[in-house]
């Protein structure tokens, strides 16, 4: 015999509908805050690097700026989430 208060089936509850847009839409949001300035920076590092030939020096720079801008991005959101 089971103790549990579910249904005599013992099925699990679906998550609220609310909760999976809510959870979709953070995984959007923190989806273009990692890859917006990545690849931003990245193709403006690519077109600088054509401009003043210096490849690949701003292409690497704009990666490694992008990368810190992402994980900066990426930070303020989850403190937000924690209040």
């Amino acid at each position: 015999m089971s103790t549990s208060s579910n249904s005599s089936d013992d099925k699990p509850t679906p998550p609220e509908k609310t909760t999976v847009v809510l959870l979709l839409g953070t995984i959007g949001d923190t989806t273009w805050r990692m890859f917006v300035p990545t690849v931003g920076l990245t193709i403006l590092g690519v077109i600088g690097d054509n401009m003043f030939a210096t490849k690949p020096w701003l292409t690497v720079g704009g990666i490694i700026i992008g990368i810190i801008g992402a994980a900066l991005l990426v930070r303020r959101q989850l403190k937000g989430i924690k209040k």
